[in-house]
C-alpha cells in the first residue's frame, strides 16, 4: 500500500494518540477531554488557525499550503467525528474505557487519529496551493453535531468549497476502501407512540380498554406499510424496537409505548410512511377502545455523495492502496450518518475503509485497528495535495 513514506514514519505517535482518546470516550456535546486533547495536538502540530468552541466542543483548524499565508484560494474541508457511545467496554485492553458505561465502539478515536495525522504532514509539507480546513466534530451518534455546525456558518465562515471524510468497515479487508456515487446511506427517522388505555385486573379484562392488545396490533398493522403500501423496489425499512408496558402478571396496565426507527431514500417515502403511521396508529386505536399519540421525528437526512467527488476521491484511495483494493460502486446501505448535512451544504464525498476481521461497530468487544490510520491519513492527505496541486 502507498502510504506516505513521512506519515509512516510517525504511525507510533498516531498509535499513541488513539489509545490515548479511546480511554477517555465522552457522549454527544459534551465533549471537553476529548476537544482539550486534540486542540492540544493541534497546537503542537503548528495549524495556523484553531478556531474551537463550534457546536459546544467542535473545533475547526486551518492550514495554508505554500502562498497561501493571507487565508486566499479555495478551502477543501475534511471532517473527523469525536464522540463516543454509552455502551460498557468488554475489549479488556490496557488502554480501556475509564469513563465507566462509555466506549468509542464506533471508531470515532480513530477517525480523528486519522485527521491529526493528515495534519501532522501537511502542516510540515504544505504541498499544497489552497488551505484546509479540518473539521473536528461532537455528536454524530446522537443530536446531529454535522447539522450544528453547519447551522453555525462554518462552510461560509471558513469558505469550504468540498468536504470529505472517512469510517472505518469490520468486515471489509484491512485498507480497503468503498463507497459510491449518489445515495449511500439512509435518512433515519424515529417514532414514538403513547397509548393510554384503562387499566384494571388481569382476571376482568371486559372491564378494561387494554393497551397491550393495542400496541400488539398497532406494531403488526405498521409492518403493512412495507408489504402493501410501498413499491417493492424503493429501499424502505420500518422498524419496532421497543414496546414498553405493564409490571406484574395479574394486571392490565393503563399505557402502552411504542418505540422504532424508519430508513428511507425518497422523500416521497417518508412522506407516505408518515401519513400511513397517522392512520394507522389513530385506526388501530380506536378499534381497541384506546387513545394513541404518534409522535415522528424527522432525522438525518440521506448522506448523497457528489458524484464527480466520488469518483475523484475512489482516484486518490487508489493512489494510496492500488485501485484493486478501491470499490467505486458499492451500493448504498440503510445505516445513517449526520455527515449528510455536510453534504447537503457542499459537494463532496464519504467513504469506508476496511480495518479487517473483528467485532462490529456498536458491540462492546469492538476496537479500533490502529494499522489502518497511517491509511487513513495518508487518504486524506493526498486528497488535500491531489485537489490543490502547486503550479
Amino acid at each position: 500500500m502507498a502510504v506516505v513514506n513521512r506519515i509512516a514514519d510517525f504511525a507510533p505517535e498516531m498509535k499513541t494518540w488513539r489509545q490515548h482518546l479511546h480511554q477517555i470516550p465522552e457522549l454527544a456535546l459534551d465533549l471537553p477531554k476529548t476537544a482539550a486533547y486534540v486542540a492540544e495536538r493541534l497546537r503542537e502540530i503548528g495549524v495556523d488557525e484553531l478556531h474551537e468552541g463550534i457546536a459546544t466542543s467542535g473545533m475547526v483548524a486551518i492550514i495554508n499550503g505554500q502562498g497561501n499565508a493571507a487565508g486566499q484560494g479555495p478551502t477543501i474541508g475534511l471532517r473527523a467525528d469525536m464522540d463516543a457511545l454509552p455502551i460498557p467496554e468488554e475489549t479488556g485492553v490496557d488502554y480501556a474505557s475509564q469513563h465507566a458505561g462509555n466506549m468509542h465502539a464506533c471508531g470515532h478515536d480513530g477517525h480523528t487519529t486519522m485527521l491529526l495525522g493528515a495534519a501532522k504532514y501537511l502542516a510540515e509539507t504544505r504541498n499544497f496551493s489552497g488551505r484546509v480546513a479540518l473539521i473536528f466534530q461532537p455528536a454524530e451518534e446522537a443530536i446531529g453535531g454535522a447539522r450544528i455546525m453547519v447551522e453555525e456558518g462554518i462552510m461560509e465562515r471558513f469558505d469550504i468549497g468540498e468536504v470529505y471524510a472517512l469510517h472505518n468497515a469490520p468486515g471489509l479487508p484491512e485498507g480497503t476502501f468503498v463507497t459510491t456515487p449518489g445515495a449511500l446511506m439512509a435518512a433515519v427517522d424515529t417514532f414514538h407512540i403513547h397509548i393510554q388505555g384503562l387499566g384494571g385486573h388481569g382476571a376482568m379484562p371486559h372491564e378494561t380498554r387494554d393497551p397491550v392488545m393495542a400496541a400488539c396490533g398497532i406494531a403488526q398493522a405498521l409492518q403493512t406499510i412495507i408489504s402493501r403500501n410501498h413499491h417493492t423496489l424503493e429501499d424502505l425499512v420500518v422498524s419496532v424496537t421497543q414496546i414498553h408496558t405493564g409490571t406484574v402478571d395479574n394486571v392490565i396496565p393503563d399505557t402502552a409505548y411504542i418505540n422504532g426507527t424508519v430508513r428511507t431514500f425518497n422523500p416521497q417515502v417518508q412522506a407516505m410512511v408518515m401519513r400511513r403511521m397517522e392512520e394507522i396508529v389513530a385506526g388501530q386505536a380506536a378499534s381497541y377502545g384506546v387513545t394513541a399519540e404518534l409522535n415522528y421525528e424527522i432525522g438525518y437526512p440521506a448522506t448523497i455523495n457528489d458524484a464527480a467527488k466520488a469518483g475523484f476521491a475512489v482516484e486518490v484511495a487508489g493512489e494510496v492502496s492500488g485501485p484493486e483494493n478501491v470499490e467505486a460502486d458499492g451500493g448504498r446501505e440503510m445505516g445513517a450518518e449526520d455527515f449528510s448535512y455536510m453534504l447537503n451544504a457542499r459537494p463532496g464525498a464519504y467513504l469506508f475503509l476496511g480495518q479487517g476481521d473483528g467485532a462490529g461497530l456498536h458491540h462492546p468487544k469492538y476496537n479500533f485497528n490502529d494499522d489502518i490510520a497511517p491509511i487513513g491519513a495518508s487518504f486524506f492527505a493526498r486528497l488535500v495535495e491531489r485537489a490543490q496541486p502547486l503550479g
